[in-house]
């Protein structure tokens, strides 16, 4: 579910997405999950302020997936 998250072409497709799931989990009874993607998303979407030409390098900590 997160991955999808952050596979989106822009921040605020993300940010729908991140809700659409938080609706999801909620719906499914798990409520602490997520309370904390809703509190903690913003946070993990700051790379789409960078040129998306860097993203792929700063999104994640896969060294793998970085080159």
């Amino acid at each position: 579910m997160l991955k999808a998250i952050h596979v989106q072409e822009s921040r605020e497709a993300a940010e729908q997405k991140a809700q659409a799931i938080v609706e999801d989990l909620r719906t499914a009874r798990m409520s602490k999950t997520a309370d904390l993607i809703a509190q903690n998303d913003h946070e993990t979407l700051t790379y789409y302020a960078f040129p998306d030409i860097h993203w792929q390098k700063i999104r994640t900590n896969n060294p793998l997936s970085a080159s």
